[in-house]
């Protein structure tokens, strides 16, 4: 049960957000751009301080402690399944690019890359799915990890005697969800994207003081006590296989891998790149990520966001992420991982960790700070949704020339409708990890062909857009339940084909986009790829235009990025676990490569077409 104390310390954190939605709510309302991108007048640190938060999620949380404790080092690995370093991606080149479009949501940048014809409305359409689709699978991703946590520390047994009907317990998590998304409603759907930023602002103050108490305690446990891991569980390097055996000390962990599908790590980890690599050069999914983008005051600023999101985050986030194992590890017998169908769960360690070892005080911040984490997750993804059902649908098809008052009832209605299904879709998901795995592996796989052709083939049109996604989204839905047994991963490359196959064959079924259209898009993003033809058409009428010829230190600084993304990952493990060398060389690269990128990316940033 929770102290008196820790109960205040949440009490204040949810007054204060309820505060800073009511006081952000006049500016909301004054415009549409106001409320879905703050008026693009936010500092771009704060809204990189407000995407990290966003992705301190606690679903997110709960799963990479879970690795963690299972693979150890290694496990900063797996969350390339994301791919996390799509963050690098953007910093060096694609937030700049998307940013120039001045679009609102990526559904109307469409307009900006194929026009107002056919194929571009189409596109537009297919955009808008793809987007509520996403949207509305993370926030039933949120919602399950949310409520599993919370039924941890506020025991079933005492809130049943307030409800006046029955629930299963595999519902109680869905019960504790449906609670705090009703309460985070309230502030987002109130204050828009500014009342979102300083929420997301608070909340990450919260989980920086949090991950820094608890990678101490982690690290003093370790100093006190016999760490009994596997073979290689300290090292990041892997063979073929994985080879960790945990039969002389947790017997159960060997399941746990085995039904995680990650044993034959080196045919995994050479798929999740190849589907990264795609990912991240298809750039942003049409979620909260792309809205605080098109939030930003200037192209610079988009890229020194996306930048910013990597070196807040990463050290903080997975010092919390040590600790927590560093505990379980330490104290495993302590622990109760029975979940309510007497089975155990190891994406409990982290709330039973919380509840075994955080002293009063720091339990309260633990949780207001982890229940924020979902708050703002579920706010700025709630956010994108809104934009795409309200400047996307309502204001180009239902009532172009509605109010500002309209609008804000609009904004209302939809977020309202947006929550509902959401909580209807989590009541039918079996856990966090399934959602996860579904959203990454499989629905990102109907994404990456239109989106990367879009960006670097001139030809490339809305008719192509549209079946290259439209394929790509049928296959999810199709060759999973052909292939239940099969990790979600392996699948991608399906997915990418019929994709690929649908983005050439819709592309030739129609003409090409309009040549006014695919000048002032390239002559404003100034993408790098196969744009001979237009660059050459636009040549005529401006002879000193200047090409995109910055492939290659693009790719230069996003092998130096990633590389230094990974070392602020692994460098908190190393401090927690007490491996002293390969924390130093962890901290040297990661100073080489800052040095690189104030060289050859920072000090260039203005020098680059804007």
């Amino acid at each position: 049960m929770l102290n008196t104390i820790d109960i205040v310390i949440i009490a204040l954190y949810l007054v204060t957000v309820v505060v800073i939605g009511l006081l952000a709510k006049k500016k909301a309302q004054r415009s549409k751009d106001d409320y879905l991108l703050g008026g693009n007048s936010i500092p771009w640190y704060m809204l990189g301080l407000s995407n990290a938060s966003g992705m301190f999620d606690i679903s997110g949380t709960i799963w990479l402690v879970t690795l963690m404790f299972v693979y150890g080092i290694k496990s900063a690995w797996i969350p390339w399944l994301w791919p996390i370093f799509n963050q690098i991606f953007l910093m060096v080149y694609l937030s700049k690019w998307l940013r120039r479009s001045n679009a609102t949501t990526g559904a109307e940048w469409i307009g900006t890359r194929f026009g107002f014809k056919k194929g571009a409305k189409l596109s537009h359409v297919v955009v808008v799915v793809f987007a509520l689709v996403l949207c509305l699978g993370y926030l039933a991703y949120g919602f399950i990890g949310l409520g599993k946590f919370v039924e941890i520390f506020i025991p079933w047994e005492i809130v049943s005697n307030y409800i006046p009907f029955h629930i299963t317990p595999e519902f109680i998590p869905h019960f504790y969800g449906i609670v705090f998304t009703l309460f985070t409603v309230f502030y987002s759907l109130l204050g828009g994207m500014s009342g979102i930023v300083w929420a997301d602002v608070v909340q990450f103050a919260i989980m920086t003081i949090a991950a820094l108490v608890i990678g101490y305690l982690g690290f003093t446990a370790i100093g006190e006590n016999v760490l009994e891991v596997p073979d290689g569980w300290k090292s990041p390097f892997f063979g073929w296989e994985l080879n960790l055996d945990w039969t002389e000390i947790i017997p159960e962990v060997n399941n746990k891998i085995k039904e995680d599908g990650f044993g034959l790590f080196t045919i995994f980890f050479m798929m999740m790149v190849f589907k990264g690599l795609l990912v991240s050069v298809a750039g942003p999914a049409p979620t909260y990520d792309m809205q605080k983008i098109l939030s930003t005051k200037s192209s610079v600023e988009a890229s020194k966001m996306s930048g910013f999101v990597s070196v807040v985050l990463m050290p903080i986030r997975y010092l919390m992420i040590a600790g927590f194992a560093a505990l379980a590890l330490i104290y495993y017998e302590k622990l109760d991982l029975m979940n309510a169908a007497g089975n155990i769960d190891f994406e409990l360690i982290l709330p039973t960790a919380i509840k075994q070892f955080a002293p009063v005080g720091l339990l309260g911040l633990l949780l207001a700070g982890l229940i924020a984490a979902f708050m703002s997750t579920f706010a700025g993804t709630l956010n994108a949704a809104q934009a795409y059902l309200v400047n996307d649908i309502y204001l180009k098809y239902k009532n172009p020339s509605a109010s500002a008052k309209q609008i804000k009832n609009m904004n209302y209605a939809t977020g309202l409708l947006v929550v509902v299904v959401s909580i209807i879709l989590g009541l039918f998901a079996k856990d966090v990890n399934s959602v996860l795995q579904w959203i990454v592996s499989v629905l990102y796989g109907s994404y990456v062909s239109a989106n990367i052709l879009k960006w670097h083939w001139w030809r490339f049109n809305g008719e192509g857009f549209f079946w290259g996604m439209v394929s790509g989204m049928a296959a999810a839905a199709i060759i999973p339940e052909i292939f239940p047994d099969v990790l979600g991963l392996y699948l991608f490359p399906i997915l990418l084909i019929v994709s690929l196959i649908g983005s050439i064959v819709g592309t030739y079924s129609g003409p090409p986009t309009e040549e006014d259209v695919l000048k002032s898009f390239y002559k404003n993003v100034r993408p790098w790829g196969f744009w001979k033809p237009i660059h050459d058409k636009l040549l005529l009428e401006e002879p000193h235009l200047k090409k995109n010829s910055d492939f290659g230190i693009d790719m230069f600084n996003v092998t130096v990025g990633i590389i230094a993304q990974t070392a602020l990952v692994i460098l908190p493990m190393y401090i927690v676990f007490r491996q002293d060398i390969p924390a130093l060389i962890s901290l040297a690269v990661v100073l080489v490569c800052l040095y690189l990128l104030k060289r050859f990316w920072w000090n260039k940033l203005n020098e680059q077409i804007d």
